[in-house]
């Protein structure tokens, strides 16, 4: 299964607090952070959400 390289490259000061909240749920916490998720329609929708602060690859 695919999986979903996401790096966070902008800040969260000034964000809703939704946004704040996935950007946590992700498990990202500072810019330049990376993590690795599963290619899951929910990952998918919280990518979604925070497409303007993340950057998402898909990897093997």
């Amino acid at each position: 299964m695919a999986r979903l390289k996401i790096t966070q490259h902008k800040s969260v000061i000034g964000e809703k607090p939704k946004a704040r909240a996935t950007i946590e749920t992700l498990g990202l916490r500072k810019i330049g952070q990376t993590v690795y998720k599963e290619d899951l329609p929910q990952y998918r929708g919280m990518v979604h959400r925070v497409r303007h602060l993340v950057d998402v690859e898909e990897v093997e």
